[in-house]
């Protein structure tokens, strides 16, 4: 996984690009005030940043407040990239906030290989039973828990059944072939098939790693991480697939210059009927909506086909979800935090004001929506999962393969130059 923590050149680097002071950094971690008052105040670093969200997040923790009123909580809400900059200046820093954001992978081993996360598998052994394993899987790193789910879900299609019926597209495809004559189909229609947001590199990377998936088999994913090469025939094959997409122009006009939200995002031409479909994870719905009309009846879900000759299968998925961490020494207060969190009654407000898929089995009852029961059915019949390639890799390897794919999605990066980009940084990492 490379060096455990940034150098001080890169913390610095890191810090300026984040537009973090060392002073800024300094607040974080304190844990206990310290006063005469008593009071434990923990500093809470998340990315819900948009309605319902955001909202949803302040009031449980005024609602743990209530019940605990010896404790504070003191919210830092960030969008997620900016997010990920600070807390590379903050890791680099060796100080993490009390409760913080985390996707789980690779950055949480960086973390955890440079003492910086609490180990939570003894403080959390009497309650955590209740959580769904799927759930639990990103935050387990060499057999000890390092992390508490508040979502699960997977990436897949996204889709709009009254242009898939134009269209002519009786069903949803399943395999790799069938979802490319779906592709010019609806080309043929004069409706644009896919949404993309190519100025965030992040959305496009979704279709190299399903493809890798696919081809090369999930297994082989888990290797390359091991063994820091990619160059294998599966992983070219992957971005040669991708190459037939792109050859086909499926994407949105301008998508090249497309964020994923906003009034002419991916999420927002899906929402108001301007493309037929996107891959995204589980929250999808609810983006479409805020940034959109939003679809109602009309929008459905289906996997990502298999590949023909390949090696996965469709019960494989790939995604991931949200967590919470705390950081090395954290009090005991924390923990009662994310156990509150991780309660069924919490897990149920959570499902049903903000779409959530439920990460606590008694709280599966309050999940209504059609489309995200069957995300849920997908998840629980799951034979393999992948962990977000930008969060299962180190952090450089992650970006890596976010820029190479976004390259190869531009027309300036072969299926073979992705691969070789990939295995290079890959490398240097170690």
């Amino acid at each position: 996984m490379g060096e455990p923590a940034l150098s001080r050149r890169g913390f610095l680097a890191a810090s300026a690009a984040a537009g973090l002071s060392i002073t800024a950094l300094s607040g974080c971690g304190g844990g206990s005030d310290g006063g005469s008052s008593g009071t434990t105040t923990l500093e809470w670093w998340h990315i819900m940043t948009t309605e319902p969200a955001k909202g949803v997040w302040a009031s449980l923790a005024r609602q743990f407040e209530s019940q605990n009123p010896k404790v504070k909580i003191k919210i830092v809400a960030l969008e997620n990239e900016a997010y990920k900059s600070k807390m590379t200046a903050l890791t680099a820093s060796g100080k993490l906030p009390d409760i913080f954001h985390t996707w789980g992978g690779g950055v949480l081993k960086q973390q955890a290989d440079a003492g910086l996360v609490e180990d939570l598998t003894d403080r959390t052994k009497d309650w955590t039973g209740t959580l769904l394993p799927v759930a639990k899987e990103p935050y387990l790193l060499d057999e000890k828990v390092y992390g508490i789910p508040d979502d699960i879900g997977m990436v897949g299609f996204w889709y709009n059944k009254a242009l898939f019926k134009k269209a002519g597209i009786a069903t949803p495809p399943t395999t790799w072939s069938g979802f490319l004559d779906a592709v010019r189909a609806l080309k043929s229609a004069g409706v644009a098939p896919i949404a993309l947001a190519g100025k965030e590199k992040w959305p496009g990377m979704y279709y190299w790693a399903y493809l890798a998936m696919r081809t090369a088999g999930i297994d082989a994913l888990q290797k390359a991480a091991a063994s820091k090469d990619f160059t294998g025939a599966g992983f070219v094959e992957a971005g040669e697939h991708l190459k037939e997409l792109v050859a086909l122009q499926p994407f949105q006009k301008g998508f090249l210059g497309a964020a994923y939200s906003g009034p002419t995002g991916q999420a927002a031409a899906v929402g108001n009927g301007k493309a037929a479909m996107e891959l995204m994870g589980q929250w999808a719905p609810t983006v479409e909506r805020t940034e959109g009309k939003g679809l109602g009846a009309n929008l459905g879900f289906f996997p990502f086909p298999t590949v023909e000759g390949g090696k996965g299968a469709l019960t494989e998925v790939f995604g991931g979800g949200g967590g919470l961490a705390l950081r090395q020494g954290a009090p005991q207060a924390a923990v009662d935090f994310l156990k509150f969190f991780a309660s069924a009654g919490t897990n149920r407000e959570l499902v049903k004001k903000t779409g959530t898929l439920p990460v606590v089995t008694a709280a599966e009852d309050a999940l209504t929506d059609p489309n995200l029961k069957a995300v849920q059915a997908q998840l629980k019949a799951t034979t393999g999962f992948q962990l977000y390639l930008d969060q299962a890799y180190a952090p450089a390897v992650g970006q890596e393969v976010n820029d190479s794919v976004a390259g190869l999605v531009a027309g300036s990066k072969s299926a073979e130059q992705v691969a070789q980009s990939i295995t290079k940084v890959a490398k240097e990492e170690q």
